[in-house]
C-alpha cells in the first residue's frame, strides 16, 4: 500500500531542507571570500560590496522560503494554541530573514577599516529574526510539554538547543561593545544549533504525521476485512 504524502510530511521535508541550507556559511570553506570564520559575521558574506553577495543572498532567501512554507503547513495541522503560536513565530522568522537579506551591511567590518559594525536597518531586522526564532522555540517547547502536539523529542532536546542557541547569540555582540574577536565562531555555533532545531522539528513533524496516519490505516484495513466476510 503506497502512502500518500501529507501536509505533515511535506512540512517535515521543507524544514529538514532548511536545516541544511540555513548553514550556507560552510561554503566559505570552498569559496575565496576573504573573510575569516572566527572573526567575521555571516551577514558580511552578503554585504553590499562583497563578491559572493548574490549567491549567499539567494541561498538565504531560498532557506527563508522553505521555513515560511514549512511553518505555514505545520500551522494547518498542529493542534493547540501554543503550537499555532509557534508556527506563526516560525513563519515570522522566515519573513524577517528575507528582510534581513534585503537590508544588508554596506561593507564587511572584519576586513574593511572604518566599516561600521552594523547599520540601523540591518541591526533592526537581525533583532527581529532572533526574537521570532527564540519565540518559536519557546512556544513549541511549551506546546510539547502540554502534549499538544505530543512531541517527545522537542520536549527532551528543545530546551538544550534553546539554551545553546541563545548563549551563542549573546556571545556574538562583542564588537558592538568594543570587544571584537571570536564572534564569528560564536555565530556559527548559533547557526548550527538553529539548523539542528529545524531538523528536530522536521523529525517531530514526520513522526506526528505517521502517528496520525496509523488509526486511519487501521480503520481502512478493518473496513476491508469486514467487506470480505
Amino acid at each position: 500500500m503506497r502512502l500518500r504524502p501529507t501536509r505533515e510530511t511535506a512540512s517535515a521535508g521543507l524544514l529538514l531542507a532548511a536545516s541544511v541550507v540555513y548553514n550556507d556559511w560552510v561554503l566559505q570553506f570552498f569559496l575565496p571570500t576573504g573573510l575569516h570564520q572566527r572573526d567575521s559575521y555571516v551577514s558580511e558574506l552578503f554585504a553590499a560590496d562583497q563578491p559572493y553577495r548574490i549567491l549567499f543572498s539567494l541561498v538565504d532567501i531560498a532557506c527563508a522560503a522553505l521555513v515560511v512554507t514549512g511553518g505555514a503547513l505545520a500551522w494547518t495541522v498542529l493542534p493547540g494554541s501554543w503550537a499555532s503560536a509557534g508556527c506563526a513565530a516560525t513563519v515570522a522568522f522566515g519573513v524577517f530573514s528575507i528582510a534581513d537579506v534585503l537590508m544588508p551591511l554596506h561593507c564587511a567590518p572584519s576586513i574593511e577599516r572604518g566599516c561600521p559594525e552594523g547599520s540601523p536597518w540591518h541591526t533592526t531586522t537581525s533583532g527581529m529574526v532572533h526574537f521570532a526564532l527564540f519565540a518559536s522555540m519557546a512556544l513549541f517547547i511549551t506546546a510539547s510539554r502540554h502534549g499538544h502536539p505530543p512531541w517527545k523529542l522537542v520536549h527532551r532536546w528543545g530546551p538544550w538547543l534553546l539554551a545553546l542557541s541563545m548563549t551563542a547569540a549573546i556571545l556574538t555582540v562583542g564588537p558592538f561593545f568594543g570587544h571584537p574577536g571570536g564572534h564569528g565562531l560564536a555565530q556559527r555555533i548559533h547557526l548550527t544549533s538553529v539548523g539542528a532545531w529545524f531538523a528536530l522539528l522536521a523529525v517531530a513533524m514526520h513522526r506526528y504525521g505517521a502517528g496520525n496516519g496509523r488509526p486511519d490505516a487501521e480503520c481502512a484495513d478493518s473496513q476491508q476485512n469486514h467487506s470480505r466476510l
